[in-house]
């Protein structure tokens, strides 16, 4: 595995810089390079961008209001700027939100070229146990190029329907039983329900999970040993979401579809494949924001020309074949369109078509930056006069929704351990860095556990600290680090009784109270 120190050695960053190779040529007159297994790094300059320019890209985004918490670019098949906002780190997998799709889009291309389906197949024929008494003619029209392409005919994304199916009744029997009001193929709605169609039909055709079955074909290739996607109770990958892997094989994932499908000298995926896939398959707007310029098959145009695996919340793979470039960012934000627009306004224009001069001083400085990036915790207080009183001390909470029975708060030097008891469940043991971070030892260890009800549905390594508000409210902050999100608990010791607050990031983004109710509890004697 890469780390900043190997960057540094391959570079020479750390003594005189690297310096220009003579006789390199005109990149803009080259195919993209088909590279190793491992992505190589280089200066900025050396594959012809100023590192100056990506300093400023760095100031936009943190001046820009999104929290952005990776960054990686890769231009002409060599990594020239990678970044993580700790307590984000580049050892650990990003929740990716719908970027999955591209990965199950990616699974059906691999059993399309192996003869497994076509593209133009009807989707009633893979589940002939769950249609409907009666087939309308959309449905009996509906193809796997239509849930590639979100033309399912469908009036509304159907995933939430989906997973509200009654106890007994299969997804697929749900998505077949929806009215198909628009004819196939003529109307984009985006739909996350075809998503998981496309999932379940690699599982159907092949015998396997679009995990397992991506594992030898795409995994391995590419040396990706992170991933893992969750699956539904029918042991489904979810398709549309779910995904994680770390932002590296994410820039992978991009060269490769960049290379048209050649990694390492070897056609690992169907060149002709990447083109249906990447092709404007549906109009989907007027080309007035990032979402209008198209849609292929569970890849979005770009702008500025590419096309791009795009998550909620601010997940991209950017490939742009134009300037042989990938850019890879996860984040979590509102304002997508502003973390786009820098990338278009910022980045893109800064990619030459040669190398330029080296800059041992700009490329240093830019290394400094992109190592020194971070998220403070908040820094009030680490001081009250409650903690000795309420130190190691147990709360009995009243009756709540996550079915919490007891919470305590030991104050251990700079440290603040909380812990959760739960009837019939493992103790979980978070320990809060006063004023910092501390992240070893810390787990969420199940998908909805630790408070978490709604959006956090992972396990999680988490980041946690603590701070005093006042002298009778301590704010614990959790960054579950494998996910997107955040979450905050405002604990106000009044005597002997206890009331935690819960603010969600995105509550908090969307500048919106959080949607679960107060938990309150008394001390014990």
């Amino acid at each position: 595995m890469f780390t900043r120190r190997i960057f540094i050695k391959r570079t020479g960053l750390s003594a005189a810089g690297l310096g220009l190779m003579p006789g390199l040529p005109d990149f803009s007159k080259l195919e993209p390079a088909f590279v190793p297994v491992e992505l190589p790094r280089s200066t900025p300059e050396q594959q012809g961008i100023a590192s100056s320019s990506i300093r400023k890209f760095l100031d936009a985004a943190n001046s820009s209001g999104q929290e952005f918490h990776s960054l990686m670019i890769v231009r002409h098949g060599h990594i020239v700027a990678e970044g993580w906002w700790a307590p984000y780190s580049s050892e650990h997998r990003q929740q990716l939100y719908s970027v999955s799709k591209s990965f199950t889009s990616t699974a059906i291309g691999f059993a399309v070229s192996e003869g497994l389906l076509s593209v133009d197949d009807p989707i009633v024929k893979f589940f002939p146990e769950a249609v409907p008494a009666e087939i309308s003619d959309n449905l009996a029209s509906l193809r796997v190029k239509h849930l590639l392409s979100m033309s399912v005919g469908h009036a509304k994304d159907s995933i939430l329907i989906l997973e509200a199916s009654p106890p007994g009744v299969t997804w697929e029997k749900t998505f077949l039983s929806l009215p198909v009001v628009f004819t196939p193929g003529t109307q984009f709605m985006y739909n996350s329900g075809a998503s998981y169609m496309l999932s379940s039909i690699v599982k159907r055709v092949t015998g396997q999970t679009a995990q397992n079955y991506l594992t030898s074909r795409l995994y391995k290739p590419l040396a990706i040993t992170d991933s893992t996607w969750t699956e539904n109770f029918e042991g489904i990958n979810m398709g549309a979401s779910h995904l994680r892997m770390r932002t590296e094989n994410l820039a992978k994932f991009g060269q490769l579809y960049l290379q048209k499908g050649k990694w390492n000298g070897k056609q690992v995926l169907n060149a002709d494949w990447i083109a249906a896939a990447s092709s404007k398959q549906i109009v989907n707007g007027k080309n007035d924001s990032s979402w209008g310029y198209g849609y292929g098959y569970q890849f979005w145009l770009n702008p500025p020309g590419g096309f791009r695996a795009d998550g909620a919340f601010g997940q991209y793979i950017m490939v742009l074949p134009e300037q042989d470039a990938v850019v890879v960012i996860t984040s979590e934000s509102i304002a997508t369109k502003t973390t786009m627009q820098l990338v278009w306004d910022g980045l893109v224009p800064a990619m030459t078509n040669t190398p330029l001069p080296k800059n041992p001083t700009e490329s240093n400085q830019l290394l400094a930056e992109l190592k020194g990036l971070k998220y403070d915790p908040p820094l009030l207080e680490t001081h009250s006069t409650n903690a000795s009183r309420i130190s190691g001390k147990e709360f009995l909470l009243d009756k709540n929704e996550f079915n919490a029975k007891s919470v305590s708060f030991k104050f251990v030097g700079n440290k603040c351990i909380f812990t959760l008891k739960e009837d019939g469940k493992p103790d979980i043991i978070i320990t809060n860095g006063l004023n910092h971070w501390i992240r070893e030892g810390n787990k969420k260890p199940l998908p909805h556990s630790l408070f978490s009800l709604r959006r956090i549905d992972f396990d999680s390594i988490v980041a946690a600290s603590a701070t005093w508000q006042n002298d009778n409210t301590l704010l614990l902050t959790w960054r579950f680090i494998e996910t997107v999100h955040t979450d905050s608990l405002s604990c106000t010791f009044d005597t002997d009784r206890l009331t935690i607050k819960f603010l969600f990031s995105v509550a908090r983004l969307q500048k919106k109270s959080d949607d679960r109710p107060d938990i309150t509890g008394k001390m014990l004697a």
